[in-house]
């Protein structure tokens, strides 16, 4: 007797298409959820950056480290251009987490979407 005929009466193996399918849609769900939750824990810079929280931040660097105006200037720039630079990063991370729901949702049947913006509802809740 092979193991193919052994095999055959015990259910699918993970060779079957059905069972890979499942495998990768809870990798994928897996995956989103980490991103989602990622995002939910990590620190953002604040908004108040162009408000109030950018003065403050250069003033207290200026006393702290006893900055030269060009040392202040050279600051200033840099800061800047890393708040650009996150604010740019940020809007991909968006997109390609839009994109890989997107991927998702097309995946699933209509009662599968249903749970899975529930089970992604449920996550945001607990993340906020």
């Amino acid at each position: 007797m092979n193991a193919r005929a052994v095999g055959a009466g015990c259910g699918p193996t993970w060779h079957t298409p059905r069972v890979l399918a499942v495998l990768l849609l809870v990798f994928l769900c897996g995956a989103a959820a980490g991103a989602l939750a990622m995002r939910m824990a990590t620190p953002r810079i604040p908004t108040a950056w162009t408000a109030g929280g950018r003065e403050w931040t250069l003033d207290w660097m200026k006393r702290e480290l006893d900055l030269t105006p060009a040392q202040a200037a050279e600051i200033e720039t840099v800061l800047d251009e890393f708040v650009l630079y996150y604010q740019n990063l940020q809007g991909q991370m968006d997109d390609f987490r839009a994109e890989g729901k997107k991927r998702i949702l097309r995946t699933l049947t209509p009662e599968q979407r249903k749970r899975f913006e529930k089970m992604v509802g449920k996550l945001n809740a607990k993340l906020r």
